[in-house]
């Protein structure tokens, strides 16, 4: 396996958004290659980080990098969503920063034999851990045609679809599609010439969705919504990175339903749920990459954080 390297994005404005205090606890829930993990430790002092990531090669990546900062780090093997119980079973009652940055590490994409390219060919895999049971394989191979459907349409909002799931499942009858090369012959097989000729390549939709699926993504993000705040102490802040429309969408939504506080329906003229608002917006708007920064990393063009601070 090649050295796990990843290009941490929106470095420091991840830093400037937890506002990290010497003291303080904090949480890297998707501690990929620790870059963002390394600039909080070396900033503590008496202070904790906790990282946490699916990813065993992330891990033991990261560990090497964290090194200098070994006596203020612990590292755990678990889901981000898990996040809750990962800081029970530590005995922490509360934190003063959590980061999360979602999506694929550039190794995960770069590693060929990890098959979450379409631009290489290999085993069809795509899992974060590669400890979890559902791979792409499975999911190509056994899923049926209307869940084939209904993913790459939720997840990869691929407007062929039910054309790409179709030709799916006629090649399987044949012989199961074990490589991503293979995946990618059937769904070119299945597009019109105009779409094949369109800037995005045009199996990126139909393997992000795949993707989405194994590893539970948007579910997870959706659980670390509803837990995440209660994780915070007063004062401790929520940074989000998301890399497409359908994490932001969660993120942004949680953080403002928290911000709000009062479910009642706009034509009660007053509140009687009794719920008040958890957080407060740092910012109105998601943080973006400045061009310097996409000069050096065009996979940072997507990205945006959202931050939020518990009351």
């Amino acid at each position: 396996m090649s050295e796990f390297h990843h290009v941490s994005v929106l470095l420091d404005q991840c830093v400037q958004a937890l506002d990290i205090k010497p003291d303080g606890i904090y949480v890297d829930g998707t501690l990929g290659g620790g870059g963002h993990s390394a600039q909080i430790a070396q900033r503590l002092t008496t202070g904790r980080l906790i990282g946490i990531d699916r990813d065993p090669a992330a891990l033991k990546a990261a560990g090497a990098r964290l090194a200098p900062w070994a006596d203020r780090v612990r590292l755990v093997h678990s889901n981000f969503s898990e996040m809750a119980s990962v800081l029970r079973d530590l005995e922490i009652d509360g934190v003063d920063g959590i980061l999360l940055d979602l999506g694929v590490s550039s190794p995960q994409l770069d590693e060929a034999s990890r098959g979450f390219s379409y631009m290489a060919d290999a085993p069809l895999d795509m899992r974060m851990n590669t400890e979890d049971p559902l791979d792409a394989y499975t999911v190509v191979n056994t899923w049926s045609q209307e869940e084939l459907k209904r993913i790459l349409y939720g997840y990869g909002e691929e407007r062929y679809a039910p054309q790409i799931a179709s030709a799916i499942c006629r090649r399987r009858e044949d012989r199961p599609i074990a490589t991503t090369l293979e995946l990618v012959e059937v769904i070119r097989s299945a597009m019109p010439p105009a779409a094949l000729r369109e800037k995005q390549h045009p199996a990126k939709r139909t393997f992000q969705a795949i993707r989405i699926a194994v590893n539970d993504e948007l579910g997870a993000v959706e659980r670390i919504m509803k837990d995440a705040i209660g994780c915070l102490r007063p004062g401790g802040r929520l940074a989000v990175i998301t890399f497409h429309s359908l994490e932001d969408r969660i993120v942004k939504t949680g953080m403002a339903a928290a911000a709000k506080g009062c479910t009642c329906p706009p034509e009660f003229p007053v509140c009687v749920c009794g719920k008040k608002p958890q957080v407060r917006l740092v910012s109105r708007r998601p943080i973006v990459s400045d061009q310097e920064e996409l000069d050096r990393n065009p996979r940072a063009r997507s990205a945006k954080l959202r931050v939020c601070e518990k009351l």
